[in-house]
């Protein structure tokens, strides 16, 4: 799970990209993403919701504020800032998330930042680096940050809350597929008011476009239902903090998806980078599972 999630979120901004690309509305994407993964699941969904409707009303208030920053502020903006900001500069801000998990650990929760945990942050934020840079140095440097950007850095802070309070908020104790409805109901209700202005505004969606119907099934089925389910139970078996650390994949995984669909071969320094992100990675979660080892022993 933790190579399977971020390969299914790397996905959703390859789609941001081509969406662009086609002059798609980016707000009225998040709101169909959801709306459309919610009619998907819910067949499958449907006999627990009505089981357990009772457990998932008491629990709206963990659910709610989960559905609204998982949902809503860690995908409008995004694909907002999609619209002027480039791909590396979205990878580089989002695969960043991990360090903003940690921070909201060690600031709200007093969750200690050991030293072998913030070597491991380190080493996977300098893979990413050395792969968004392609291996140049000089070319961070040349690194611009504009309005797009700062969209982008408010869905990377709304998905490292939702990865924190998805821990240690008290869920309802339902199937994950009635649980992950209920989400998306609120996600895409959330979002409806929002599409609304975004089309009154002029940025209406083009209904005749075959490209719209395409990319909004692909976001509903991967990097919806997909990698939100992986996700989940990623946390659920090692923790927000671990989990947060895939992030620091993404990129990689974004430059190998950029190979078959925009011709870039994957590079030396991809592999750099992903050795050091692998090493980080490996090093900060290990030091997590043994402190929770360490921990139920006590």
């Amino acid at each position: 799970m933790l190579f399977t999630a971020p390969a299914l979120f790397a996905s959703n901004m390859v789609a941001a990209r081509w969406a662009h690309d086609a002059n798609l509305p980016p707000v009225f994407l998040a709101f169909g993403r959801w709306l459309i993964a919610l009619l998907i699941l819910l067949p499958i969904a449907l006999p627990a919701l009505r089981t357990h409707r009772k457990a998932l009303w008491r629990g709206l208030p963990a659910l709610a504020p989960l559905a609204i920053l998982g949902m809503g502020v860690a995908v409008a903006p995004q694909y907002i800032g999609a619209q002027t900001t480039s791909a590396t500069n979205i990878a580089l801000i989002f695969s960043c998330s991990p360090i903003l998990v940690a921070l909201l650990e060690a600031m709200l929760w007093r969750k200690p930042l050991t030293a072998p945990r913030a070597a491991g942050l380190a080493l996977a934020l300098g893979g990413v680096l050395v792969v968004l840079a392609r291996g140049d140095a000089h070319a961070l440097a040349r690194l611009q940050f504009g309005q797009g950007d700062l969209w982008v850095l408010l869905a990377a802070t709304g998905w490292a809350f939702y990865t924190v309070l998805q821990k240690r908020l008290v869920l309802p104790a339902v199937p994950d597929s009635a649980r992950l409805a209920t989400m998306m109901l609120i996600g895409a209700l959330a979002l409806a008011p929002f599409a609304g202005i975004e089309a009154a505004t002029g940025t209406a969606a083009p209904w005749t476009d075959p490209r719209l119907a395409a990319v909004l099934l692909f976001l509903a089925v991967v990097p919806s239902l997909g990698a939100y389910y992986v996700y989940g139970r990623l946390i659920s078996q090692a923790g927000p903090a671990t989990a947060g650390l895939s992030m620091f994949l993404v990129p990689v995984y974004a430059a190998l998806l950029a190979w078959p669909l925009l011709g870039e071969a994957p590079q030396l320094f991809h592999a750099y980078g992903f050795v050091m992100i692998l090493l980080g990675v490996k090093l900060a979660s290990w030091q997590t599972r043994t402190a929770a080892a360490a921990a139920a022993a006590a």
